[in-house]
């Protein structure tokens, strides 16, 4: 059974001596936006979703080349196998119509009737090219930092092992480690009913988001973001009454003011179920 209810919800996210999502455009230095604000790309956080989900054991069609579990090299290959997809048939359309394709395919993948998906395969020998766009319920915007941050940058060398018997040192390479000292960064997000209609997205799995987003950052510890720099403070989880919703999301949204200490208020809106959740 689809979602019944309308969901809000916000993320609260304390940075500390991390680079939170670097811009492979500008040198990997964090994201900032024009007035100086940290950003996190909605990409990114969806990113650390699935990752979670994998690690929760939930079938992923979007796998990061670290959490790679069924080898396939390409989604396209990974969509048509046999095993770790749903075959080539399924998106051929002189043997399967659209929308059976759409619900194997959310049936079969979280993310996909999560986030939705677009799948595109050109022409072939037995089938036309065929599109199909699936829209996810589960919407997440990019998160921002309540003040402009300040970006650290230092100098650091790489020294690999040279050819041979590992004895002689390679020549040392010159790179720059960008971080952000200190920030608090607010994401908002919704999980919309009436497109979980088409994707079989549940109650159940509402919850397994819900379960999910207070341990975000856990086991994404790498050298740009060392264990405890990055961490969930606190998920706010609005509950409508119905599936459209008593309230706009920008409104819901607006009733949560953070600040820079990471401390926050809810102006309470009537009939409104919210829930608190602490992170890890």
């Amino acid at each position: 059974m689809s979602l019944n209810n309308k969901i809000d919800f916000a993320l609260i996210i304390a940075v500390s001596n991390a680079n939170p999502n670097g811009d492979p455009l500008n040198g990997n230095r964090p994201r900032t936006d024009f007035s100086g604000k940290g950003e996190i790309s909605d990409v990114c956080l969806k990113r650390k979703i699935r990752d979670r989900l994998q690690d929760a054991k939930q079938s992923i069609f979007v796998q990061s080349d670290e959490k790679k579990t069924d080898g396939m090299p390409s989604l396209k290959t990974r969509a048509e196998d046999p095993t770790y997809g749903l075959g080539k048939d399924a998106f051929n359309p002189k043997k399967t119509n659209k929308d059976d394709a759409v619900k194997l395919a959310c049936n079969k993948w979280f993310d996909v009737r999560a986030f939705g998906q677009v799948f595109a395969f050109g022409k072939s020998e037995d089938a036309s090219g065929v599109s199909i766009a699936i829209r996810g319920p589960v919407t997440i915007q990019s998160a921002f930092s309540i003040d402009p941050v300040s970006v650290t940058s230092i100098q650091i060398t790489k020294s690999v092992s040279g050819e041979g018997d590992g004895s002689k040192k390679g020549s040392d390479t010159m790179g720059m480690k960008h971080r952000v000292d200190k920030g608090i960064y607010v994401a908002y997000g919704a999980i919309t009913p009436q497109l979980a209609e088409r994707t079989g997205f549940s109650d159940e799995d509402a919850k397994v988001i819900k379960s999910l987003l207070p341990k975000l950052f856990e086991g994404d510890a790498s050298s740009a973001r060392p264990e405890g720099s990055m961490q969930v403070k606190k998920v706010i989880w609005w509950e409508h009454s119905s599936k459209s919703g008593q309230y706009s999301s920008a409104k819901v949204h607006q009733s949560l003011t953070v600040n820079t200490d990471g401390t926050y208020q809810i102006s309470k809106l009537p009939d409104l179920k919210v829930e608190e959740v602490d992170g890890f």
